[in-house]
């Protein structure tokens, strides 16, 4: 079977969907919330500007894989590998290694 490849804006937006998960699967928990906001230095009242903010995903991504259990735990809950995530968050961090993301 032959490998699909995929252009770097159709890897980004991909990646950008992941990260966009990945915040709705924070959000859906108080205390992961709090500890986002907490962690990332934002208040609730401002996270929504934050979140347009060129970074903010690649953010996202960069809370939910510094903490294993919580990399699991998202990975399983949007069933995918948690490497998938790893690869979605260097992609969007602008990081080398991220060919192999679809």
């Amino acid at each position: 079977m032959k490998s699909r490849q995929f252009s770097s804006v159709d890897r980004t937006r991909a990646a950008e969907a992941v990260a966009v998960e990945a915040l709705g699967f924070l959000a859906g928990d108080p205390e992961r919330l709090s500890r986002f906001v907490e962690l990332s230095g934002l208040d609730p009242s401002n996270l929504r500007a934050a979140a347009a903010q060129p970074g903010f995903l690649a953010g996202v991504l960069d809370h939910i894989g510094s903490d294993e259990s919580l990399l699991v735990m998202f990975a399983a809950n949007a069933r995918m590998n948690p490497e998938d995530v790893a690869s979605a968050c260097a992609l969007l961090g602008g990081r080398d290694g991220i060919e192999s993301f679809t």
